[in-house]
Protein backbone atom coordinates (compact mmCIF):
# COMPACT_ATOMS: atom_id res chain seq x y z
CA UNK A 1 0.00 0.00 0.00
CA UNK A 2 1.02 3.14 -1.00
CA UNK A 3 0.96 6.38 1.27
CA UNK A 4 -0.47 9.58 -0.79
CA UNK A 5 0.20 13.05 0.25
CA UNK A 6 -2.72 15.47 -1.75
CA UNK A 7 -0.90 19.15 -2.05
CA UNK A 8 -3.44 21.91 -2.61
CA UNK A 9 -3.40 24.74 -5.22
CA UNK A 10 -3.37 28.06 -4.73
CA UNK A 11 -5.99 29.92 -2.38
CA UNK A 12 -7.45 26.35 -1.25
CA UNK A 13 -6.63 24.04 1.94
CA UNK A 14 -6.12 20.33 2.25
CA UNK A 15 -10.38 20.53 2.50
CA UNK A 16 -10.49 20.33 -0.97
CA UNK A 17 -9.56 16.68 -0.61
CA UNK A 18 -12.82 15.62 1.44
CA UNK A 19 -14.59 13.39 -1.03
CA UNK A 20 -11.27 11.57 -2.16
CA UNK A 21 -9.75 10.55 1.13
CA UNK A 22 -12.10 8.40 2.27
CA UNK A 23 -12.04 6.49 -0.97
CA UNK A 24 -8.07 6.03 -1.18
CA UNK A 25 -8.73 5.11 2.51
CA UNK A 26 -10.70 2.71 1.78
CA UNK A 27 -8.64 0.41 -0.70
CA UNK A 28 -6.24 0.42 1.88
CA UNK A 29 -3.59 3.31 1.20
CA UNK A 30 -2.53 6.08 3.96
CA UNK A 31 -3.70 9.56 2.87
CA UNK A 32 -2.05 12.96 3.85
CA UNK A 33 -3.92 16.29 2.99
CA UNK A 34 -2.62 18.34 4.68
CA UNK A 35 -3.03 23.01 5.19
CA UNK A 36 0.04 23.87 3.70
CA UNK A 37 1.95 26.34 6.32
CA UNK A 38 -0.12 29.57 6.20
CA UNK A 39 -2.55 28.11 4.12
CA UNK A 40 -6.47 26.48 5.01
CA UNK A 41 -6.74 27.02 8.80
CA UNK A 42 -3.11 27.16 9.36
CA UNK A 43 -2.57 30.15 10.69
CA UNK A 44 0.88 30.72 10.94
CA UNK A 45 3.47 33.39 9.47
CA UNK A 46 5.18 32.62 6.36
CA UNK A 47 8.50 34.50 5.52
CA UNK A 48 9.68 35.24 2.04
CA UNK A 49 9.69 32.32 0.21
CA UNK A 50 6.31 30.24 0.71
CA UNK A 51 6.74 27.94 -2.14
CA UNK A 52 10.18 26.65 0.01
CA UNK A 53 8.94 26.85 3.17
CA UNK A 54 5.84 24.34 2.04
CA UNK A 55 8.50 22.35 0.13
CA UNK A 56 10.08 21.48 3.30
CA UNK A 57 7.07 21.00 4.84
CA UNK A 58 6.21 18.76 2.61
CA UNK A 59 9.58 16.95 2.14
CA UNK A 60 9.41 16.14 5.94
CA UNK A 61 5.81 14.74 5.98
CA UNK A 62 7.50 12.50 2.90
CA UNK A 63 10.27 11.12 4.77
CA UNK A 64 8.42 10.65 7.86
CA UNK A 65 6.02 8.92 6.06
CA UNK A 66 8.65 6.20 4.85
CA UNK A 67 8.16 4.86 0.91
CA UNK A 68 6.18 4.58 -1.28
CA UNK A 69 4.57 8.26 -1.58
CA UNK A 70 2.83 9.35 -4.23
CA UNK A 71 2.85 12.68 -4.53
CA UNK A 72 0.10 14.63 -5.34
CA UNK A 73 0.03 18.42 -6.30
CA UNK A 74 -3.20 20.08 -7.98
CA UNK A 75 -2.79 23.08 -9.56
CA UNK A 76 0.10 25.50 -8.05
CA UNK A 77 0.54 22.50 -6.01
CA UNK A 78 2.76 21.23 -8.73
CA UNK A 79 5.49 23.87 -8.22
CA UNK A 80 5.93 22.58 -4.57
CA UNK A 81 5.63 19.21 -5.11
CA UNK A 82 8.33 19.87 -8.05
CA UNK A 83 10.70 21.42 -5.37
CA UNK A 84 9.81 18.67 -2.91
CA UNK A 85 10.84 16.25 -5.63
CA UNK A 86 14.60 18.49 -5.82
CA UNK A 87 14.87 18.42 -1.81
CA UNK A 88 13.84 14.69 -1.54
CA UNK A 89 14.25 12.90 -4.62
CA UNK A 90 14.77 9.23 -2.29
CA UNK A 91 11.08 10.04 -0.39
CA UNK A 92 8.94 9.97 -3.59
CA UNK A 93 8.08 6.89 -5.54
CA UNK A 94 6.01 9.14 -8.13
CA UNK A 95 4.65 12.28 -8.56
CA UNK A 96 1.05 13.62 -10.04
CA UNK A 97 0.70 16.19 -11.30
CA UNK A 98 -3.36 16.92 -11.18
CA UNK A 99 -4.03 19.61 -13.80
CA UNK A 100 -0.98 21.49 -12.33
CA UNK A 101 1.77 23.50 -13.46
CA UNK A 102 4.64 21.41 -14.57
CA UNK A 103 7.22 23.96 -14.93
CA UNK A 104 11.17 23.94 -15.80
CA UNK A 105 14.02 25.63 -13.30
CA UNK A 106 13.75 29.17 -13.66
CA UNK A 107 10.41 29.65 -15.08
CA UNK A 108 7.64 30.79 -11.81
CA UNK A 109 3.87 30.52 -12.28
CA UNK A 110 3.14 34.20 -13.24
CA UNK A 111 5.78 34.11 -15.90
CA UNK A 112 3.86 30.96 -17.67
CA UNK A 113 0.31 32.15 -16.90
CA UNK A 114 1.18 35.60 -17.98
CA UNK A 115 1.89 34.20 -21.78
CA UNK A 116 -1.83 33.66 -21.34
CA UNK A 117 -3.56 36.42 -19.57
CA UNK A 118 -7.26 35.29 -21.59
CA UNK A 119 -6.91 32.23 -19.32
CA UNK A 120 -7.33 31.76 -15.63
CA UNK A 121 -8.55 33.51 -12.21
CA UNK A 122 -6.58 36.88 -13.62
CA UNK A 123 -10.22 39.02 -13.42
CA UNK A 124 -10.92 37.71 -10.14
CA UNK A 125 -7.76 38.54 -8.66
CA UNK A 126 -8.36 41.26 -6.17
CA UNK A 127 -5.63 42.79 -3.49
CA UNK A 128 -6.07 41.48 -0.25
CA UNK A 129 -5.66 43.61 3.09
CA UNK A 130 -2.46 41.69 3.60
CA UNK A 131 -0.30 43.63 0.71
CA UNK A 132 1.89 39.79 0.60
CA UNK A 133 -1.33 38.18 -0.68
CA UNK A 134 -3.77 38.44 -3.35
CA UNK A 135 -7.56 37.72 -3.20
CA UNK A 136 -10.47 36.49 -5.06
CA UNK A 137 -13.72 38.15 -5.82
CA UNK A 138 -15.42 34.62 -5.26
CA UNK A 139 -18.60 34.95 -7.41
CA UNK A 140 -16.03 35.58 -10.57
CA UNK A 141 -13.99 32.79 -9.21
CA UNK A 142 -16.61 30.31 -9.37
CA UNK A 143 -16.85 29.95 -13.00
CA UNK A 144 -13.32 29.66 -13.50
CA UNK A 145 -12.50 26.88 -10.83
CA UNK A 146 -15.90 24.76 -10.29
CA UNK A 147 -17.55 25.23 -14.16
CA UNK A 148 -18.49 21.98 -13.82
CA UNK A 149 -18.85 21.53 -10.24
CA UNK A 150 -22.94 21.65 -8.28
CA UNK A 151 -23.72 25.22 -7.60
CA UNK A 152 -23.97 23.95 -3.82
CA UNK A 153 -20.22 22.70 -3.72
CA UNK A 154 -19.60 25.69 -5.77
CA UNK A 155 -20.52 27.91 -3.53
CA UNK A 156 -19.29 25.86 -0.44
CA UNK A 157 -15.56 25.31 -1.72
CA UNK A 158 -15.38 29.33 -2.66
CA UNK A 159 -16.50 30.07 0.72
CA UNK A 160 -13.36 28.64 1.98
CA UNK A 161 -10.99 30.20 0.06
CA UNK A 162 -8.18 32.04 1.47
CA UNK A 163 -5.52 34.90 0.12
CA UNK A 164 -2.81 33.37 -1.78
CA UNK A 165 1.05 34.69 -1.00
CA UNK A 166 1.61 36.46 -3.95
CA UNK A 167 5.65 35.48 -3.70
CA UNK A 168 4.45 32.01 -4.22
CA UNK A 169 3.48 32.97 -7.78
CA UNK A 170 6.59 35.07 -8.33
CA UNK A 171 9.11 33.05 -7.69
CA UNK A 172 11.52 31.09 -9.79
CA UNK A 173 11.07 27.20 -9.52
CA UNK A 174 14.30 25.92 -8.56
CA UNK A 175 15.01 22.06 -9.59
CA UNK A 176 17.76 19.94 -11.30
CA UNK A 177 17.33 17.03 -13.70
CA UNK A 178 19.90 14.91 -11.79
CA UNK A 179 17.54 15.42 -8.42
CA UNK A 180 13.72 16.60 -9.49
CA UNK A 181 14.16 14.82 -12.96
CA UNK A 182 15.08 11.18 -11.63
CA UNK A 183 11.49 10.76 -9.94
CA UNK A 184 8.77 9.40 -12.26
CA UNK A 185 5.60 11.64 -12.88
CA UNK A 186 2.40 11.38 -14.39
CA UNK A 187 0.06 14.00 -15.06
CA UNK A 188 -4.16 14.03 -14.73
CA UNK A 189 -5.15 16.19 -17.45
CA UNK A 190 -9.06 18.37 -16.72
CA UNK A 191 -10.35 18.99 -20.29
CA UNK A 192 -12.92 21.08 -19.50
CA UNK A 193 -10.75 23.43 -16.85
CA UNK A 194 -10.64 27.29 -17.45
CA UNK A 195 -7.85 27.77 -15.23
CA UNK A 196 -5.15 25.79 -17.10
CA UNK A 197 -6.47 24.99 -19.99
CA UNK A 198 -6.26 21.56 -21.38
CA UNK A 199 -3.79 23.37 -24.47
CA UNK A 200 -1.72 24.70 -21.96
CA UNK A 201 -2.19 21.13 -19.70
CA UNK A 202 -0.36 19.62 -23.15
CA UNK A 203 2.01 22.08 -23.70
CA UNK A 204 4.08 21.65 -20.31
CA UNK A 205 3.59 17.75 -21.05
CA UNK A 206 5.79 18.14 -24.18
CA UNK A 207 8.71 20.47 -22.56
CA UNK A 208 8.71 17.85 -19.38
CA UNK A 209 7.04 14.12 -20.70
CA UNK A 210 5.09 12.46 -17.97
CA UNK A 211 3.97 8.57 -18.37
CA UNK A 212 1.06 7.91 -17.85
CA UNK A 213 -1.23 10.30 -18.81
CA UNK A 214 -4.77 10.40 -17.55
CA UNK A 215 -8.05 12.23 -18.99
CA UNK A 216 -10.51 13.43 -16.93
CA UNK A 217 -13.67 15.29 -18.37
CA UNK A 218 -14.14 17.98 -15.16
CA UNK A 219 -13.05 21.56 -14.31
CA UNK A 220 -10.27 22.71 -12.59
CA UNK A 221 -11.57 20.76 -9.03
CA UNK A 222 -11.85 16.71 -10.01
CA UNK A 223 -11.83 16.51 -6.40
CA UNK A 224 -15.49 17.54 -6.67
CA UNK A 225 -16.49 17.78 -10.12
CA UNK A 226 -15.17 14.22 -10.86
CA UNK A 227 -14.65 12.47 -8.04
CA UNK A 228 -14.96 8.52 -8.10
CA UNK A 229 -12.94 9.22 -11.72
CA UNK A 230 -10.12 11.11 -9.73
CA UNK A 231 -9.53 8.37 -7.27
CA UNK A 232 -9.51 5.77 -9.50
CA UNK A 233 -6.94 7.69 -11.55
CA UNK A 234 -4.86 8.01 -8.59
CA UNK A 235 -5.20 4.22 -7.63
CA UNK A 236 -4.57 3.16 -10.97
CA UNK A 237 -1.00 5.03 -10.39
CA UNK A 238 -0.63 4.17 -7.51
Amino acid sequence: MATFILVHGAWHGGWCWERVVPLLEAKGHRVLAPDLPGMGEDRRKLGGDPLGEWADFVAELAADAGPPVVLVGHSRGGLVISEVAERAPQSIAKLVYLTAFLLPSGQSLADYAGRYPDIGPGPAVRPANDPARLALDLELAKPIFYNRTSAEDAQAAAGRLVPEPLAALTRPLAISAERFGRVPRAYIEASNDRAISLAMQREMQAALPCAPVITLGSDHSPFYSAVPELAEALLELA
